[in-house]
């Protein structure tokens, strides 16, 4: 018998009641919590998804209010981790949806075990390693995924089917080099933004957990500033690294840990990801944003959140301030990209 609680869903003919029960059947991930994950988490808790594994490695900060749907003023007081915020705001909501959390950093190692039986993959990250990462894992082992991103007021979302089209690299090969796309700390995000791109993903997601017909390969581009939406058909690249070629070094070859506490120092040094940092292009997008920044011949240092960090041209970092590795990280990526 129907539940209910999910009658109007199941009127939407394209879901209807068998698709609602395949959507409590499923079992999905989500990597991330903040802007887009809370979003996307809120619609498919209230949606009905059976099991819903929560991974984000950061604490709720003050500035993640304006957009982060799930957390409030008392979470950022005490510093709560995402994924315990979200789990618990979730919760108020009621309803059949099981939540998993894991409050650490998605890496090479751990996420095997924590995609383990997922029907799907949500991106709601910050950081285009995860994302490479993730693709790597969803065409190995032949399971959907939904790319998001957003940066100021307009943002893209890519259904990716492997097997069935085109997947992340085939789109963008390989992710640019770090400190040249803008980020949300260093170009602001706005909410609409955030909540039309993930709600995309959401009802993208449903469309696939509910077993309907697989949407027509295709990047979106959503804007909430300009009121515009662009379309790109994709196609699958023969010529892929990965799903052409079967190539899967985010997966494969994970180098040794990217960040280390150095003893007695309260600094944690961050790995470059293998590229050279354009610091001249980095240091004009934290103008406005960060303090004290400071060029030192091939050095770059600024102050954010109570903390120094010092910039290499390899792309290595010291995260002054903290012995927290998971926090050194998330700096890192919110303010240099990786």
């Amino acid at each position: 018998m129907s539940d209910p609680r999910f009658d109007r869903q199941e009127r939407f003919a394209a879901l209807g009641s068998e698709g609602q029960a395949r959507v409590q059947e499923a079992r999905v991930l989500l990597v991330g919590c903040g802007a887009l994950g809370g979003v996307l988490a809120q619609h498919l808790h209230r949606a009905g998804v059976g099991t819903l594994v929560l991974v984000d490695r950061d604490v709720v900060e003050l500035s993640n209010l304006p957009r982060q749907v799930l957390f409030d003023e008392r979470h950022a007081e005490e510093g709560t981790p995402k994924v315990l915020a979200s789990a618990e705001t979730l919760a108020r909501a009621g309803g059949p949806t099981r939540l998993e959390t894991h409050a650490t950093h998605l890496d090479a190692d751990n996420l095997p075990e924590l995609a383990e039986g997922c029907d799907l993959l949500l991106d709601g990250t910050d950081n285009l390693g995860t994302r490479y990462l993730l693709n790597d894992y969803a065409v190995r082992h032949t399971v959907p995924w939904i790319y998001g991103g957003v940066v100021g007021g307009a943002g893209l979302v890519l259904p990716i089917l492997p097997g069935r089209g085109p997947c992340l690299r085939c789109v963008f090969r390989d992710p640019p080099p770090a400190g040249t796309l803008a980020t949300c700390d260093t170009a602001g995000v706005i909410s609409p933004a955030v909540g039309l791109i993930a709600s995309m993903q959401a009802g993208l997601a449903l469309r696939l957990l509910s077993g309907a017909a697989d949407p027509e390969p295709a990047l979106l581009e959503l804007d909430a500033w300009n009121g515009e939406v662009r379309r790109i058909r994709t196609r699958a690249d023969p010529e892929c690294p990965a799903c052409g070629q079967g190539r899967f070094p985010w997966l494969d070859e994970p180098k040794t840990q990217r960040a280390v506490s150095l003893c007695g120092r309260n600094t944690v040094q961050v790995r470059g990801q293998g590229d050279a940092l354009d610091l001249d292009n980095l240091t004009k997008q934290l103008e406005g944003v960060a303090r004290d920044i400071r060029r030192a011949g091939p050095i770059l240092r600024f102050c954010v959140e109570d903390h120094q960090l010092t910039l290499f041209p390899d792309g290595r970092a010291l995260v002054e301030g903290t012995e927290d590795t998971d926090r050194a990280l998330a700096l890192v990526d919110r303010y240099v990209g990786t």
